[in-house]
């Protein structure tokens, strides 16, 4: 890190796909980022069909997309995903983090500092999801 560098605090949650409420396991199918003092506010989610179905077999694949694309658009602030899209980042953020009992979850809360909210989210991505999901491709 360079001197001048501004370094930002971010709040982040992974988001699961829980197939089975009843039963509490999970999937990571993404990340959902906020740095609340540069009004960042993004999420990188897992979109590609076969790879859901590995993580999901029992779940509706049409349905978990499309709940995929409206976080993303809830958290874009796109018009057309309803009033929730057009509060302030932080509000979004904690409304598609709030604790849910349905097929789509978020993790706890986490925080951390950075100077790339952009990076760290791609980072985080790899880490949390794409990583674990390799590896349950080939062991």
């Amino acid at each position: 890190m360079s001197a001048g560098t501004a370094r930002v605090a971010y709040n982040f949650a992974v988001l699961r796909v829980v197939p089975h409420v009843f039963l509490g396991t999970f999937a990571n199918l993404g990340v959902i980022l906020h740095a609340p003092t540069t009004a960042f506010l993004d999420a990188q989610l897992l979109t590609d069909p076969e790879a859901l179905r590995r993580c999901a077999p029992d779940v509706d694949q049409d349905l978990l997309l499309r709940y995929l694309h409206a976080y993303a658009a809830v958290c874009r602030g796109e018009e057309s995903a309803g009033p929730v899209a057009l509060l302030p980042p932080s509000e979004r953020f904690h409304w598609l983090t709030a604790p849910r009992s349905d097929v789509l979850q978020s993790s706890p809360i986490h925080a951390g500092v950075t100077t790339d909210p952009g990076a760290t989210l791609a980072a985080l991505f790899e880490s949390q999801v794409a990583a674990p999901l390799r590896r349950a491709i080939d062991p």
